[in-house]
């Protein structure tokens, strides 16, 4: 066997050689997870301040809030909420195997989970569509009226506040999940450096554990 297969084969198997402002792959390791976990930190903030909008708005407008709820989707948004829960799953069983070095069932998994983000994208944008068919984009196209229409459009601001931040960061996971398959397939992840699925995987759930608390915040206001 010639020195460039043995050199393809053991790729997987060989870490990276360690930034220069680290010691040793294990710092490097330890460092990018903390860097990982400060960066879901301040995207938690940041959803955190459109959170307590809304709750305060809520407040103040109970029956304004109750109505545009009734008005959304529940069946998309539940369907939506699974095909999260089933990326977020498959991400996690794509780590986990990562250390037994199954590449090509890995890369399977990563763009499998992929594809379950594009379908979340799709189906929320059909959403946006009915939406804007049925008068409910502020300041695009509102048609609604009655007692409680000119205040239920905070709920719908906030909606497409929330769901369309929410959206770019499943786009951004989506590049991110296609990116790991591809350094997968090529070799550049492995049992010894499996660091970017780790931290990727970590962007992907904290995508799954937002729409979690969206999807009752917007689609079950008053409907039980």
């Amino acid at each position: 066997m010639s020195s460039a297969a043995v050199s393809a084969r053991d790729a997987p198997h060989r870490a990276p050689q360690p930034a220069m402002q680290f010691d040793n792959a294990g710092q490097q390791r330890a460092a990018a997870q903390l860097g990982m976990w400060v960066f879901l930190a301040t995207e938690v903030l940041f959803f955190g301040v459109l959170f307590a909008s809304y709750v305060l708005c809520r407040i103040r407008f109970p029956e304004a809030f109750a109505l545009g709820s009734r008005h959304t989707d529940v069946v998309l948004g539940s369907i939506e909420a699974v095909i999260l829960l089933v990326s977020s799953a498959v991400v996690t069983w794509a780590v986990a195997l990562v250390a037994l070095d199954e590449r090509r069932l890995v890369v399977r998994l990563l763009a499998f989970a992929a594809l379950l983000g594009l379908a979340f994208l799709a189906l929320h944008g059909i959403e946006y569509w009915n939406e804007y068919h049925e008068g409910l984009m502020p300041g695009v196209a509102w048609t609604q009226v009655g007692e409680h229409a000119a205040t239920m459009q905070q709920f719908f601001f906030l909606y497409y506040a929330m769901t369309l931040y929410h959206s770019l960061h499943v786009t951004i996971g989506v590049g991110v999940l296609v990116t790991l398959a591809v350094m997968m397939h090529n070799g550049r992840i492995g049992s010894i450096w499996p660091t970017p699925l780790v931290v990727g995987g970590l962007y992907w759930h904290l995508v799954d554990i937002v729409w979690i608390f969206l999807f009752p915040l917007i689609y079950l206001v008053d409907r039980s």
